[in-house]
């Protein structure tokens, strides 16, 4: 039986990130600025020749917290990572981010951003020893997060295709070839990040499905799609409903990950998306205070007018890395104790 298998109905998961300790990352600076997209080496605390031990004890503090909470799909917190993308997206060729360039953010501010000089080339695995890591570390079901090709496309300057959707397609075999990396390493789900679909729905719909199925192709294993609307540390304003959902109908991808705690998103938007499991954001990650885990049932058990419960997968919003390590661990506990309430409800019906 594979960990997938062994997983209980409406299981537990985080987005993909954790809360990184102060003493590995300054988190003053860190939520102080727009998510980085170049290198952001002065974030840490640690120096560069003892950081990759710093990173490796704080990732297995934030799998061994997941565990104490309940979670059953444990990540390994993003801990390594300045923010979601920049991780992978400068490790591959073909980017120049020691000359960066600029591109508008999704707040409407300019950010640094690699600048595209040559071919996107994957030259060696990014994720893998991260993902090797991760799956000798716990023994439950196992996630790795990828930023996806059409958000990459849009954190940076082009200066070598002719267009952005050639850039797209260019990062998108880069993350296919990642992907089967990850599952060789042990992956039970690989997600792939891609918060500029919903930021910039007519670009996506021009071309943001082809490139996320080219970064899907022959891929074997269960995949997931995360769509949202920001970090809540960085952008206030929620709007009443995606830009961009629906559509994602139309990929290979197994599970839609999206938000619907901070945002009180009108859970309608499930019929179009029937065939998909639904990875459902249940925590809302502007308020520090920790939700009951009453709250967290009442917010899962909206969905089930739309979907099935066998269909939902439990989980935050996204951007639990800004939160206090203590609201953190808090609110995962509730996550997976309003988990164990809903299964309880259903068992006795």
């Amino acid at each position: 039986m594979t960990a997938e298998e062994k997983l209980p109905l409406l299981p537990t998961s985080l987005v993909g990130s954790y809360a990184q300790p102060d003493w590995l990352i300054d988190r003053d600076k860190l939520s102080s600025r727009l998510p980085p997209r170049i290198r952001a080496k002065e974030l840490w605390r640690v120096a560069p020749e003892l950081l990759g031990q710093a990173q490796d004890d704080a990732t297995l503090l934030a799998i061994r917290a997941q565990e104490r909470a309940g979670l059953d799909i444990v990540t390994d917190g993003e801990i390594r990572r300045e923010s979601y993308s920049n991780h992978f997206a400068t490790a591959l060729s073909g980017v120049d981010v020691d000359n960066p360039g600029s591109a508008i953010d999704r707040t409407g501010h300019a950010n640094p951003v690699p600048r595209i000089v040559g071919p996107i080339t994957r030259s060696r695995p990014i994720e893998k020893r991260d993902m090797e890591f991760l799956r000798a570390a716990t023994d439950r079901s196992v996630k790795m997060t990828v930023p996806g090709p059409f958000t990459m496309s849009q954190q940076a300057q082009n200066d070598h295709y002719p267009d952005a959707e050639a850039a797209a397609m260019g990062y998108a075999a880069a993350v296919n070839a990642e992907i089967k990396d990850l599952f060789a390493a042990g992956a039970d789900v690989v997600q792939i990040d891609e918060p500029y679909m919903q930021a910039r729905p007519d670009a996506a719909r021009a071309y943001g499905i082809a490139a996320l199925n080219a970064a899907l192709d022959g891929v074997t294993g269960t995949t997931a799609v995360h769509i949202c609307f920001g970090y809540a540390a960085i952008v206030h304003e929620r709007p009443e409903g995606y830009s961009f959902l629906p559509e994602l109908a139309a990929c290979t991808a197994d599970q839609i990950s999206i938000e619907t705690a901070q945002s009180g998103l009108d859970l309608g938007v499930l019929a179009d998306l029937a065939d998909k499991t639904i990875i459902l954001g249940v925590i809302d990650l502007s308020d520090t205070g920790v939700e009951t885990p009453q709250t967290v049932a009442d917010r899962g058990r909206r969905a089930f007018a739309h979907t099935t419960p066998e269909k939902i997968v439990l989980s935050t919003d996204c951007g639990l890395k800004y939160m206090p390590r203590a609201s953190a661990e808090g609110k995962m506990a509730s996550l997976a104790a309003g988990a164990a309430l809903l299964r309880a409800e259903l068992d006795g019906r």
